[in-house]
């Protein structure tokens, strides 16, 4: 061994020595290592360290899989949360019923990020009222029974009606979404109620992307959104 070998070894044994740690942390080198020391001891001795050690590493491989898992999903909770705060406070803005409503159709729905927001409200009168022809790119009027019905597609009799329901749409989704149908391909329906003796009425999100609303979404924040809708509704309709 050539004297500038010599020297290079006892510099890294001197830098092992003094900074043992950056030896332990790194855990390639602590592989190599140990695939080393396996060599050296020959194919009939079982390692029992060595076995831990692959135990413990790939362990820590999957609890640090985990621990990103969790912050991912912290982040995606934590910004879908100000995005529904930033919706309700967009939502509270106008101070007139018209204007509240083409507000829901245009500057919320940015906020939300859909391609349609619809407000579907059962009614015995006719679509062609004026006010509804003129708020019909986001107001719909349904007879009596359509929003079950519309919530129930495709689910047994039994089922409970759910407050959320996020799913692909529905074949029946032009009487909802009227010419933006053919494009909506997901969607969040958020059933409404009014108070006693008013029918029923549900707000419909629609979306361009299939995966935007899907059933195994947690549905507690589009909750208090429609929450808070149904509650400027009432003063509204009071």
């Amino acid at each position: 061994m050539t004297e500038q070998a010599n020297s290079d070894i006892h510099r890294i044994r001197e830098k092992i020595l003094s900074e043992p740690d950056v030896i332990l942390e790194d855990r390639d080198l602590m592989r190599a290592l140990i695939d080393a020391n396996e060599r050296t001891m020959g194919g009939n001795i079982v390692d029992l360290r060595g076995i831990a050690m692959q135990r413990l590493e790939e362990r820590l491989g999957r609890l640090e899989d985990t621990h990103r898992s969790v912050i991912a999903a912290a982040y995606d909770n934590l910004a879908g949360t100000n995005q529904v705060h930033r919706a309700v406070l967009t939502m509270l803005e106008p101070t007139g019923f018209e204007a509240f409503l083409r507000n829901l159709g245009d500057e919320v729905a940015q906020v939300l990020r859909v391609d349609a927001l619809r407000l579907v409200l059962e009614s015995h009168q006719s679509e062609g009222d004026t006010a509804v022809k003129r708020l019909g790119d986001v107001l719909t009027v349904v007879p009596p029974g359509f929003v079950d019905a519309y919530g129930s597609a495709g689910r047994s009799n039994t089922a409970p009606a759910r407050p959320v329901l996020l799913r692909q749409t529905r074949p029946n989704s032009e009487l909802v979404y009227a010419d933006k149908a053919t494009w909506i391909t997901s969607e969040a329906v958020l059933r409404l109620d009014f108070g006693p003796g008013r029918l029923p009425g549900m707000l419909a999100l629609g979306s361009e992307d299939p995966h935007q609303f899907k059933p195994s979404q947690g549905t507690d924040l589009l909750a208090f959104f429609g929450g808070v809708f149904e509650r400027q509704m009432r003063r509204w309709l009071d």
